[in-house]
C-alpha cells in the first residue's frame, strides 16, 4: 500500500481543520458585544437616544462608602419613574448586590455581581442597562477611581429602590 496518498489526505484534512479553527476564533458567539463592560451577566447596553443629560456635579465624597449616596442619587435622578415610592412590599421580586468600578471621571469600567438575582434575568439586564445609561456618574474628585457597591431591591412590577436610599420594607404578609 502506498502511504503517499494517505499522507496527502491527512495533510489536507489537517489544513482544513486548522482553517476552520482559525475562522472560528474571529466569531466567538460568547464574546462581549459592543457597549458592554467586563463582568456583565447580560448583553444590556446604554441607549444613546436616552442620554442622561448634562454631566453630574462632582462628588466630594472622601470614601467609597460616602460615594454610595452620590451614585445612588444619580441613578434615582436618571430613573425617576422607576423608583418605588414608600416602603417596599414584604416580598420582593429580586434582590441583587452589584459592584460598579468607575474611573476618575465617573465612566463605568466594569461590573461585578456580589449577589446576582439569577432567577430574574430581566432584573439583572435592567440593572446593568440603567448603570450603563447613567454613565458618567459624579466624578469622585477626592478618590479618583472608585468602586460603588449597592443592593438593588426590585418589586414585581419593575420598580426598584437602592439600599442606600431605601425607605425600608413593610412588615408582615
Amino acid at each position: 500500500m502506498n502511504s503517499k496518498p494517505m499522507t496527502r489526505r491527512l495533510a489536507r484534512a489537517g489544513a482544513l481543520l486548522s482553517a476552520l479553527w482559525l475562522s472560528a476564533c474571529g466569531s466567538n458567539p460568547t464574546a462581549p458585544i459592543a457597549g458592554t463592560v467586563p463582568g456583565q451577566l447580560s448583553k444590556a447596553t446604554a441607549n444613546p437616544a436616552e442620554a442622561s443629560g448634562p454631566r453630574p456635579s462632582p462628588s466630594r465624597a472622601a470614601t467609597a462608602r460616602d460615594y454610595r449616596r452620590d451614585a445612588a442619587r444619580h441613578i434615582y435622578a436618571a430613573n425617576k419613574s422607576r423608583i418605588y415610592a414608600g416602603k417596599l412590599p414584604p416580598l420582593l421580586y429580586a434582590v441583587g448586590t452589584l459592584q460598579v468600578n468607575l474611573d476618575a471621571g465617573g465612566k463605568v469600567l466594569s461590573m461585578h455581581w456580589l449577589r446576582a438575582p439569577t432567577h430574574a434575568p430581566d432584573a439583572i439586564a435592567e440593572t446593568e442597562r440603567m448603570v450603563l445609561q447613567a454613565s458618567p456618574f459624579p466624578a469622585a474628585t477626592q478618590l479618583g477611581k472608585v468602586t460603588w457597591t449597592d443592593t438593588w431591591l426590585w418589586d414585581d412590577e419593575g420598580h426598584f429602590q437602592l439600599d442606600t436610599l431605601s425607605e425600608g420594607q413593610q412588615t408582615g404578609l
